[in-house]
């Protein structure tokens, strides 16, 4: 059995769990680390490392991969079945690129290398006390990713866990439905939080300049280099680098890209010294990368490298019950841009055709025909004329239709009649007061409230 190094136990040191059979090198990272303050508990084997997380709380798990009665994996995959929300690192003296994507999927937050190097220990511990610092406040996440649907839900799940890892992520999903919005998320709940999230849409780059974008360039390096210009593995140092339509990279760029992630290093455009590039790769893609491989018009070794860790952005027509969620943060959002006195809200015909309709273009079509809707109507009330949905069939049952769209007109009765009776509530029941206050007439007021049965 491996002993527990000899420190004096106090609550202010922090309990970290050392799995390796190895009692020199449990020793060895508990010197290290001794300056933090930090208090390292020895296992050596996965039956007693699983005993020591049964009785005791640990706010980081280092996993040698290999151990007399099991593989490291196995501890990482009896946390994931036990909820422990524990961040753990895979150590191990044989490294390979498969071993190391295999640990980041089962849920490691990193991967090192024998002998690891005290200031990537010191990185660690404190990139994790950082995360601890800001948990993830689920009702936040639900403001920024809207949608109380059960994929929105697991999504945002499976975004809180990620976001842990520092392995690279590849987000999918058709265009409009929000994936620039979750690799914000994942980095805003990162332990790279406090760097840079920089984003650049990869389609967007003439092929000519993408090498100087990425990587940068010197001074006379090319005609029209008249000063240093950082590339975009310099600006994001530390955080994390968002490639946006990663799937319309030219080969050639795609080359460069691989070289920089293998190697960890790049030099700029007439550069003799090499940068390390130190960021997190998020990237996203509305194509099907697997085909492109298969066609030859994207690399294979490139693709696992950034799709370490799959991420889907569902359709907007796959979570229909979202729709009255969004409309609502949609309309509220547009309100100060318009004259009205009222509150903005649909018509129940327009609420079913909304529901009906099957946004090929997803949340950003749903944001463009309300926007369009606000701007052509004479009133609050946004009714169906004023939508201007395109000939698209909906893929919808009727029931589910109705059901949905009866949950959208309840949704906006209920804000507004809460809004109504806080108005009323503030000013003792005075309806001048109270019809000042929302913005409307009295008549209105008094039209609305019979209609919502406010006494």
């Amino acid at each position: 059995m491996t002993k527990t190094p000899s420190f004096v136990e106090t609550p202010s040191r922090k309990p970290i769990l050392v799995v390796d059979d190895e009692n020199d090198i449990v020793d060895l990272i508990a010197l290290m680390l001794e300056p933090l303050a930090v208090q390292v508990h020895g296992a050596g084997s996965l039956d007693e490392a699983k005993r020591q997380l049964k009785s005791q709380r640990f706010s980081l798990c280092l996993v040698d991969m290999r151990l007399p009665d099991g593989h490291g994996l196995d501890l990482l995959h009896y946390m994931r079945q036990q909820n422990l929300d524990l961040p753990a690192a895979m150590i191990t003296a044989y490294a390979d690129i498969k071993s190391a994507v295999s640990c980041l999927k089962a849920g490691a937050i990193d991967f090192l290398i024998k002998p690891v190097e005290a200031a990537t220990l010191k990185q660690l511990v404190a990139d994790v006390e950082r995360m601890a610092l800001r948990p993830v406040n689920d009702c936040q996440m639900r403001h920024i990713l809207l949608g109380e649907s059960a994929v929105m839900r697991d999504l945002r799940g499976v975004i809180n866990k990620v976001a842990r890892s520092n392995a690279s992520i590849l987000i999918q999903g058709e265009s409009g439905t929000g994936k620039e919005l979750a690799a914000r998320l994942i980095h805003q709940q990162s332990m790279r939080a406090q760097g840079p999230f920089v984003a650049v849409n990869c389609g967007a780059i003439p092929a000519e300049l993408m090498e100087s974008e990425f990587f940068g360039h010197k001074k006379g390096s090319f005609t029209h280099a008249i000063r240093d210009q950082a590339g975009l593995f310099q600006s994001a140092h530390g955080g994390s680098l968002f490639l946006d339509e990663v799937g319309d990279l030219p080969v050639a760029m795609q080359v460069k890209l691989l070289r920089v992630l293998q190697d960890g290093f790049f030099r700029p455009i007439g550069g003799v010294k090499e940068h390390q590039a130190d960021v997190r790769i998020i990237s996203a893609t509305h194509r099907d990368l697997r085909r492109q491989v298969v066609e030859g018009r994207f690399r294979e070794d490139l693709y696992y490298r950034i799709h370490v860790i799959p991420l889907f952005m569902p359709p907007l027509r796959e979570r229909i019950e979202d729709i009255p969620l969004l409309v609502e943060h949609i309309l509220r959002r547009l309100e100060p841009q318009t004259a009205f006195k009222e509150h903005l809200h649909l018509t129940r015909a327009a609420g079913e055709a909304l529901c009906a309709y099957a946004f090929p273009g997803n949340i950003r079509e749903l944001e463009n025909v309300l926007e369009r809707a606000v701007a052509l109507s004479e009133c609050a009330e946004l009714g169906l004329e004023s939508l201007l949905l395109p000939e698209y069939p909906g893929q919808m049952e009727p029931d589910r239709v109705h059901h949905v769209a009866s949950r959208l007109d309840e949704h906006i009765d209920d804000v507004e009649r809460k809004r109504i009776i806080e108005a009323l509530t503030v000013t003792g029941y005075n309806k001048t007061a109270a019809a000042r206050i929302l913005g409307i007439s009295q008549r209105a007021l008094r039209y609305r409230a019979k209609k919502l049965g406010i006494e």
